[in-house]
């Protein structure tokens, strides 16, 4: 058995002198084409490849490593690294399992693009299944000497340039990780650091913490948080603040579309699980709005979808103008972009904004957001809470339902835009139910509202563009308001009627006696954007008052005329018709010039007008052509000769 021992003591010596004076470099074509072939792109070494295996820790280094782009991205390398210098544990590897003592880079230059379609030169998948989030086995020590990262994405504007560091050394300052670098976002200065904890002696089961500052134009995000188990990016969270003019500019940094909004001061608690991001704790202010919640965003799909449920004790109106890119009211917070629009409209006298909206963003997710107001304050008419919820799913956007609770009644319904083509079609459909008169026109005079009333309405519009001024002014579809019941003061209804003497004194004796108001109508027929209300009708005690007119929402113009006609017999009379026309924002009231109308026209004004309104009554509510107010003018018409027809009732949604 002597000699079977030393043939083996030959055979062990001779594969020692072998590995000793083997040229590793002949590996250097396989390492190549493993790394290629699970890099899905071209992998070359270029210098030498040192092996050194007598140890329980054995090393290597290679040198002059060259990582190509795929064959979209141009003939430029993505990576170019000086030297890689791996060491690793023997006895875990023999077990399968991979635990590196030492993983250095020696100046890395690596080069990040993104194209305007999406596609990323640092996407390694194969094109069948999703890149996966980068996950490095354990490391004890991570060093990077002189490194350089250049990053451009055409899809978001932004382009980076900076350096990586990581110079950790025994018995030194022990300097953690180290990424610093400038460049633009939208053409704005964009500046970037991010500072880790040390990589020397990394524990495996410790977080590893980090600290991120970001500055994009006046955008500020900062961040101070950990990866639970280090060199797994798929995981980390932090706790982190953002302030800037306008949330829709986050989305050069996160690639999640925002809605527009005035200047924002926000912070939460962001964390990711591979696929799914979640912001919790969120808080802050929006504007002069409070807003607090959580939002998720999942990621790996088709497109990301993200659910939020968010809310506002105190919602102050004007900061929704910006969401459809309007701008808050004067002295309200505002980035200087929302104070230019802002000044435009209010030169040209407008209020609908033409800021394009932004389709290929409404494309790119898919979202399920609630939010609720608890308390609605500076709105247009007389609001006291509100709440909505929107989908938005292969770039359909449905806010349904929509609700908003008035002092007395509400306003519901659903909006939807289609954002599939490249000109975004808007429908409308709300209702107005059991509000009154009094509140969404608050006005006083002597001291006392000069009416009041129910209120009921509803409003089908459908448009298309992309901005809300372009939908609106070529909308089509219906308005109507209808108020089944009401009081107006005597004094205006003899004005309207006209019985001058008597109206005049009795505004001057500040006498508030009022008359009832049987049944108002006011029926407007959409075409092209305009609003024309051919059928207005006013049914007092002692005047029936009838008028027509449109609103162009285009011009944001209006143009109304008004008729009173007296249900008794004038001594003094001039029937001259009333005026309302101008901007919509400041109409101007008048008196229509030219020869005055005689007396005695209820009874056609009641044949021309009440056949066409009853047939349109149902559109708001069933039930209204048989009110017992609006009902009885319906029957009063047809003892005057109107040929009554009741449409059938328009199925609510």
């Amino acid at each position: 058995m002597a000699w079977i021992g030393g043939v083996l003591a030959v055979l062990v010596l001779a594969v020692a002198i072998l590995i000793a004076i083997w040229d590793w470099n002949w590996f250097r074509g396989p390492v190549a084409r493993i790394a290629s072939a699970r890099m899905h792109r071209e992998v070359t070494i270029d210098g030498p490849l040192n092996v050194h295996l007598w140890s329980w820790q054995p090393s290597a280094t290679v040198d002059g490593v060259k990582v190509a782009n795929p064959g979209w991205a141009g003939k430029d390398k993505m990576a170019d690294i000086g030297r890689i210098a791996v060491q690793i544990r023997l006895i875990p590897l023999l077990t399968g399992h991979v635990d590196l003592r030492l993983l250095r880079f020696t100046q890395p230059n690596v080069r990040l693009y993104r194209d305007a379609q999406g596609r990323a030169n640092y996407d390694f998948s194969d094109g069948k299944q999703k890149d996966q989030p980068l996950r490095l086995p354990p490391i004890r020590n991570f060093i990077i000497d002189d490194g350089h990262l250049s990053y451009q994405d055409a899809k978001r504007g932004l382009t980076f340039n900076g350096t990586v560091n990581a110079h950790e050394r025994l018995g030194g300052d022990n300097r953690g990780f180290e990424m610093t670098g400038r460049g633009a976002l939208n053409k704005q200065p964009f500046i970037l650091q991010v500072v880790g904890g040390p990589l020397l002696n990394i524990d495996r089961k410790k977080p590893y913490p980090f600290d991120a500052d970001i500055r994009a134009g006046d955008t500020y995000v900062t961040a101070k948080g950990a990866v639970p188990k280090p060199f797994d990016l798929g995981q980390f969270y932090m706790n982190t603040t953002a302030r800037g003019p306008d949330l829709a500019d986050l989305y050069g940094l996160t690639g999640v579309p925002l809605p527009n909004s005035p200047p924002y001061s926000l912070h939460a608690r962001l964390s990711r699980d591979v696929h799914l991001w979640r912001i919790d704790g969120l808080g802050g202010r929006v504007g002069s709005s409070d807003l607090s919640g959580k939002i998720s965003v999942k990621t790996g799909g088709d497109r990301p979808l993200l659910n939020a449920d968010l809310r506002s004790n105190a919602l102050d109106f004007p900061d929704l103008g910006a969401v459809f890119g309007g701008a808050p009211k004067h002295g309200k917070v505002a980035s200087p972009a929302q104070v230019a629009v802002a000044r435009k409209l209010q030169a040209e006298q407008r209020m609908l904004p033409d800021a394009t909206l932004k389709v290929d963003r409404i494309r790119a997710i898919d979202a399920d957001v609630t939010f609720k107001a608890a308390s609605i304050k500076n709105a247009p008419v007389n609001l006291r809470s509100g709440s909505v919820r929107v989908k938005l799913n292969a770039g359909v956007l449905k806010a349904d339902p929509v609700a908003l609770d008035l002092p007395q009644g509400r306003i519901t319904g659903h909006v939807t835009l289609d954002a599939r083509k490249a000109m975004p079609v808007t429908d409308l459909d709300l209702r107005l139910s059991n509000a009154r008169l009094e509140e969404l026109i608050p006005v006083r005079i002597g001291g006392a509202n000069p009416f009041g009333g129910s209120l009921v309405g509803r409003a089908q519009l459908h448009g298309t563009g992309d901005s809300v001024h372009k939908a609106f002014a070529n909308a089509n579809g219906q308005v109507m308001l209808v108020v089944p019941g009401g009081e107006i003061r005597q004094a205006f209804a003899e004005l309207a009627g006209v019985n001058v003497v008597k109206g005049l004194g009795l505004l001057m004796s500040k006498n508030q006696q009022t008359t009832p108001i049987r049944c108002g109508v006011a029926h407007f027929q959409a075409v092209n954007g305009v609003l024309n209300a051919d059928h207005v009708v006013v049914d007092t005690g002692p005047v029936l008052i009838t008028g027509s007119g449109t609103v162009n929402m285009g011009t944001e113009r209006m143009a109304f005329r008004l008729q009173g006609h007296s249900k008794e017999f004038r001594l003094v009379h001039l029937l001259l018709p009333i005026t309302v026309d101008g901007p919509i924002l400041r109409p101007k009231l008048g008196v229509q010039p030219g020869q005055t109308i005689a007396q005695g026209g209820v009874a056609v004004a009641l044949a021309t007008l009440l056949s066409p309104l009853a047939a349109v009554l149902p559109f708001i509510d069933p039930g209204l052509a048989k009110d017992a107010a609006c009902g009885s003018l319906m029957a009063e018409g047809v003892q005057h000769g109107a040929p009554v027809k009741s449409a059938p009732a328009t199925a609510a949604h």
